[in-house]
């Protein structure tokens, strides 16, 4: 296993995400159509709100901080 996270982080940046992506896709034994939904509204709304302003970003350091802190 280490091996192959040792190959996967020598990746470019898009191949280790699409790599990622497709691991995570891969736990979900079924597809929750209405989550899918929800989630590209959400995505949208949030999206919208970075569009006006209204919306902000923080960087990935401090979100990181926040999440691991709960």
């Amino acid at each position: 296993m280490r091996k192959v996270l040792e190959e996967a982080l020598k990746l470019p940046l898009e191949a280790r995400a699409a790599l990622a992506s497709s691991l995570i896709e891969s736990l979900d034994e079924q597809v929750d159509e209405d989550a899918e939904e929800w989630w590209s509204k959400e995505i949208a709304r949030r999206l919208a709100e970075l569009d006006s302003g209204r919306g902000k970003t923080i960087p990935w350091a401090g979100a990181r901080r926040r999440i691991l802190e709960g």
